[in-house]
């Protein structure tokens, strides 16, 4: 019997991980499958990790693996699936925003020979404001990467075997997943969904790590930022050079009358300075990303292992 590994990363899920493991457990009663439950946990400091025990003594089939620190929503994931040995592995949220019943969805489609599906929102309860930077951002993203990156996934879906081989052959210390599959993978099959609301806490998510994902994808799968500068710079550097030979045309036939004044300094400063500040900001993104690949850090730090015998 082929095995699917479903793997749940948590961080502060006391509410919401015993109901899910319920429900997954369920979910497999009517699909002729085996099955195994990963959980890694981002040293939560809430009740998740006493409860994922009791749940561990009670159920075999449910693993958990407890990080020694936060390592983040896209290290801690990527570093389960590297974990598992299966046949197909099933990245799922603790917070219900991915609807259970997707998961003999993703089988099926797997079945047909789909090496990868993922879950594409059709709809979400996240603000009008949000839902048309999302948008896009997606749209800028693929325009400029280099690879065709799916829209409005966020990593939850279905990965084959050979998939997840690849991975395991990665030495990336900080993975865009997203990017990651259209890299490795053409054939990639999408099931839309309406994103429910979550069932209990709060998002993880805010501003800055909503942020930091959005430049992690363009510097990771994408060099236009770097060469629009140096395209921009040229073409700057031309124009202020035609400006000043004009300017310097004028003073000479018009010396007495004509006063340049302070005003286009000012302004021409501030513009150069601004385009300085977002060239350096881009520069030092990638250079970040580059010294993150060169220190060779782990993904994860292991804290703990549970039901991991075998």
């Amino acid at each position: 019997m082929k095995k699917i590994s479903i793997i749940t990363p948590t961080f502060n899920e006391e509410l919401n991980i015993k109901i899910l493991c319920e429900k997954i457990k369920n979910e497999f009663a009517n699909i002729n499958y085996e099955y195994e439950h990963v959980i890694i946990d981002n040293c939560s400091t809430d009740k998740t990790v006493p409860i994922l025990r009791e749940l561990c003594k009670k159920d075999k089939k449910i693993k958990v693996i407890i990080n020694n620190k936060n390592y983040g929503h896209l290290n801690s994931p990527f570093y389960a699936m590297k974990q598992v040995n299966c046949d197909a592995a099933i990245l799922i949220n603790s917070d219900f925003q991915d609807p259970l019943d997707l998961i003999s969805k993703f089988i099926n489609s797997w079945e047909k020979g789909h090496k990868i599906v993922l879950a594409k929102k059709i709809t979400s309860d996240e603000n009008f404001i949000m839902k048309v930077i999302r948008k896009l951002y997606y749209r800028i993203l693929n325009t400029i990467s280099y690879s065709n990156l799916t829209k409005d996934t966020t990593g939850s879906g279905l990965y084959d075997r050979t998939v997840l081989e690849t991975f395991k052959n990665l030495n990336d210390p900080v993975p865009y997943l997203r990017g990651l599959v259209s890299e490795i993978e053409g054939d990639i099959k999408t099931l839309p969904f309406n994103q429910p609301k979550r069932k209990f806490g709060k998002s993880k998510n805010n501003l800055y790590s909503l942020l930091d994902l959005a430049l992690l994808g363009f510097v990771k799968h994408s060099k236009l930022p770097l060469r629009f500068i140096i395209i921009f710079g040229f073409i700057l550097s031309i124009i202020s050079i035609l400006v000043s030979i004009i300017f310097l045309f004028y003073k000479l036939l018009y010396w007495n009358s004509f006063d340049v004044g302070i005003a286009p300094l000012i302004i021409g400063l501030f513009f150069m300075s601004a385009i300085q500040m977002i060239t350096l900001g881009f520069i030092g993104e990638y250079i970040s990303t580059t010294l993150s690949h060169v220190r060779n850090l782990p993904l994860v730090v292991e804290k703990e292992r549970i039901n991991f015998e075998d």
